[in-house]
């Protein structure tokens, strides 16, 4: 009997695999006990059998240990010493041991996963680092407006179980819940939906093949859109990119409208009008805000999510004032965040410090505008892949067959403004060395993606928003002036939107050093 007092001190640690991994564990310490445990006093009983894991424990059924047996466990105690009782879905789960448990144990190290892959709105994209849980509480709402969402910041609704994404949109989900009805959240920043699952069947791998429920959410009864801002411009059809991801028409409204997208009139000119109202057939053909009135307005900014700039062929700085350009900064300070297109760089070149350091820009000439000659068309741009999203974009261009070399991308229309980085407050992303040079274009150097945390330079845990700036347009196709979105023509994504889209969605996602890689959701 001495000789059990050390392991009946382990068991109640919850050390010793046998003693824990039977939630309803008998005196003997196994499917079948001694007999001389059975009452719970010491006696000549044969040796405990082996666990059978498919029970809850109850304290009343537990008696001292017979010879031969192991010691019970402490009335309460659980696997790893956890007092805690299960709630909700956890009680569900095959790896439960917790109070009123309602599956079993799987045999054999086995575990009950989900599997699929994660689409953009559309259902034709998969994503990466797309969070996916399944919630074991309400999701709270999602409010509307610049926010300071970090990646270790917790995710709603008490995960039991999450993952990430991988770059082909693929997942596997860990200890799902078992049976019907169980949710699953598919969310990356402010984009969220929530979906149920098909009957789980325990202890073993459920794949789900179905795009239209694993994708992010086409209009808001499907989810959470993140509340957009868009201006346009003539050279550049943005509008028509967030179609083609999937968002809905109807989620499309004026100002003030119940849309989670609105429109604002931007600049053009003769060679590329910008499309400024709705065709007749949506909003009765509304125009559009100058874009003007939203930017020049710091409450008017602090409505949106995500402010998404469309290149208006032109610097056009007499719309662009000191007050707007610190306003712009303030909101991505307090954690909006900017998409700028091309010659929209005049928010980062003549920003207020230190957005001003953040790259070196062509210079301009008399107070103009100026770039130096356009990349050839087709030209092989060369992606980051020495940070951890970096290399995840390029193997992602792969595997959504929009390069067929790792770490290249074909560009088209690609502007040659952007000469270099300042690395220490920006992150290059797509970029190259070997751009030809002439006696117009004396520099091989240039950069087409580029990111960088809000407020700049802050540092690590102190970052709350973020701006991508590209100097590559959506391809050429949709057609510039017409009413939206009749001018929208084009359907399919080319390979720089594919490269736009991913720097799109990973804009929206919660905001972490670049150098780091992502991480899931941690399960508390």
């Amino acid at each position: 009997m001495a000789a059990q007092a050390p392991r009946a001190l382990l068991c109640m640690a919850g050390l010793i695999a046998a003693c824990t991994n039977n939630p309803k564990i008998s005196a003997g310490g196994g499917g079948r006990t001694g007999r001389g445990g059975s009452a719970g006093n010491s006696g000549s009983g044969a040796a405990g059998g082996a666990p059978d894991p498919g029970f809850t424990f109850h304290p009343a059924d537990a008696g001292t240990a017979g010879q031969g047996g192991a010691p019970p466990p402490m009335p309460g105690m659980y696997s790893g010493g956890v007092t805690r009782p299960c709630a909700n879905l956890e009680c569900r789960q095959t790896t439960c041991v917790m109070g009123d448990c309602k599956e079993k144990v799987c045999a054999g190290g086995a575990r009950t996963r989900v599997s699929g892959r994660i689409y953009d709105p559309a259902g034709k994209v998969p994503l990466y680092n797309i969070v996916v849980y399944v919630p074991n509480a309400p999701l709270d709402p999602i409010g509307t407006g610049p926010s300071c969402d970090r990646c270790d910041s917790p995710v709603s609704g008490k995960p039991i179980a999450s993952t990430l994404t991988d770059t082909k949109g693929d997942f596997v989900l860990d200890n799902v819940p078992v049976g019907d009805g169980v949710p699953l959240v598919i969310q990356i920043g402010k984009w969220r939906r929530q979906v149920t699952l098909p009957a789980v069947k325990a202890c073993g791998d459920n794949p789900i093949d179905d795009r239209n429920l694993l994708r992010l959410p086409r209009n808001q009864k499907e989810g959470n859109i993140p509340r957009i801002a868009l201006t346009t411009g003539g050279y550049d059809r943005l509008e028509c990119l967030l179609r083609k991801i999937g968002i809905e028409d109807s989620e499309f409204t004026p100002e003030g409208g119940p849309g989670r997208v609105t429109l604002y009139g931007g600049r053009g000119n003769l060679n590329g009008p910008p499309t400024v109202q709705y065709a007749p057939a949506l909003n009765g053909g509304a125009m559009f805000t100058p874009a003007t009135t939203f930017w020049n307005s710091s409450a008017n900014l602090g409505k949106y999510d995500l402010v998404v700039l469309s290149c208006e062929g032109d610097w056009n700085t007499i719309d662009k004032g000191p007050t707007a350009k610190q306003g712009l900064v303030d909101y991505a300070d307090k954690g909006g965040r900017v998409f700028a297109s091309h010659w929209h760089e005049v928010w980062i070149q003549f920003g207020p410090p230190p957005w001003d350091t953040i790259g070196n820009f062509v210079p301009g000439v008399g107070g103009f505008m100026n770039q130096l000659p356009d990349l050839p068309d087709q030209f092989a741009t060369d992606v980051d892949t020495s940070f951890p999203k970096g290399a995840a974009l390029a193997d992602w261009l792969v595997n959504v067959q929009a390069s067929t070399v790792r770490g290249k991308l074909p560009v088209t229309q690609g502007k040659h403004t952007l000469l270099s980085v300042n690395t220490a407050l920006a992150r290059p992303w797509i970029s190259s060395t070997t751009i030809p040079t002439d006696f117009l274009n004396p520099s091989a150097t240039g950069v087409q993606y580029v990111t960088f945390n809000a407020p700049v330079g802050a540092g690590a845990g102190k970052e709350c928003g973020r701006t991508v700036f590209t100097d590559i347009h959506v391809s050429a196709g949709d057609m510039a002036g017409p009413p939206f979105p009749t001018g929208c023509v084009t359907t399919d994504l080319s390979p720089q939107e594919k490269a736009l889209e991913f720097m799109l969605f990973d804009l929206s996602s919660c905001v972490q050093p670049d150098e780091a890689p992502p991480k899931p959701p941690v399960i508390p």
